[in-house]
């Protein structure tokens, strides 16, 4: 069954996909969602929501990263919405504080909702080990496992060293202190996926000008 959520974030893949081509793949401002992508005046029929408090709480559940669909820079804003979504008494138009904070689709469950998957949701994060019996046994564990890789984005967390990590699109340097799923400075997404900054569509490494729109890319 879906719930206020699950029909947001539909209702905003079908805008995002009917936009323009490769809009889902480009970050946006959190406050599109509610005054141009799927306000509540003309969305809410669609939607179901009984009130415009179930549409803000839908969009607060969204904008805070529930059940993975959307994720929310800076870091700090999208944990005082959790912080706020997980209260009883919550305030449900808080996120209008932060309208130039950005947001970003997970894409893999847009795609899987274009598809017609009944299960879009990304799974949840595997449960953690348990913690060793003592450090000793920590060392001989961490010695003896081999570590899985980290899955998802092709920018993966620019450890700090001697050679600053640089986006292979516009060559600014990358942020050494956490994982980079989104250029700071071209908002490109993963590898592979290069889009146009003005029109979105699909482009190749060191395409000075788009073929869509003839747009300058800035890429180096």
């Amino acid at each position: 069954m879906t719930d206020d959520l699950d029909r947001l974030f539909e209702r905003l893949v079908s805008v995002l996909a009917d936009d323009a081509p490769g809009r889902l793949a480009v970050p946006f401002s959190a406050a599109e969602v509610y005054e141009r992508l799927v306000p509540y005046r003309s969305n809410r029929s669609i939607l179901k929501v009984a009130t415009h408090q179930d549409y803000e709480m839908a969009v607060l559940r969204l904008l805070a990263g529930e059940r993975g669909y959307a994720s929310l820079e800076p870091v700090e804003v999208r944990d005082a919405l959790q912080r706020e979504a997980g209260e009883s008494n919550p305030d449900t138009g808080l996120f209008r504080q932060f309208p130039d904070a950005v947001l970003s689709l997970n894409r893999l469950a847009a795609e899987r909702f274009l598809r017609g998957d009944r299960a879009y949701a990304p799974p949840p994060p595997p449960p953690l080990p348990p913690p060793p019996e003592s450090a000793e046994a920590a060392d001989r564990e961490e010695d003896h496992t081999e570590k899985p890789p980290l899955a998802g984005a092709a920018f993966e967390l620019a450890e700090q060293s001697e050679t600053p990590r640089q986006c292979p699109y516009c060559g600014e340097t990358l942020p050494g202190s956490r994982k980079v799923n989104f250029c700071p400075q071209c908002g490109q997404p993963p590898s592979g996926e290069l889009r146009c900054p003005a029109c979105g569509g699909e482009m190749d490494v060191g395409w000075r000008y788009c073929v869509s729109c003839g747009r300058a890319t800035g890429f180096e």
